[in-house]
């Protein structure tokens, strides 16, 4: 299966368990695997998958309800994905939060979520 990737989309938001994530935000990265099959489709956007609308989508998603957990907010990307672009097959969605209050030194955190259409 072929695949379209959106990489480091980042978003400031306010997601998270401590009151302090909900009054000061912080900066969440996206990645979006699109799987759909694009072998031989015709050069026109019509026959393809919008990238840009998916990155609206995405954008709406993080940056408009506060979720504790960022393993919600994938699974809300991940469906509305799905949902809305008819041509995808399946979609990797990573949320990553690279400043998760956590008491040590960590390059990265973040929940990543496959789903299949019809799931």
């Amino acid at each position: 299966m072929s695949r379209v990737v959106l990489e480091g989309l980042e978003f400031h938001a306010r997601h998270g368990v401590f009151e302090s994530e909900a009054a000061l935000g912080a900066r969440f990265v996206v990645d979006a695997e699109l799987h759909w099959a694009f072998a031989g489709i015709a050069d026109d956007l019509a026959a393809a998958v919008n990238y840009a609308a998916v990155y609206a989508s995405i954008r709406e998603e993080v940056t408009g309800e506060r979720h504790l957990l960022i393993e919600v907010l994938a699974d809300r990307i991940a469906r509305r994905l799905l949902r809305e672009h008819g041509r995808l097959e399946a979609v990797t969605v990573r949320v990553h939060k690279p400043f998760a209050p956590l008491p040590g030194v960590f390059r990265d955190v973040y929940a990543e979520l496959t789903l299949r259409a019809g799931e």
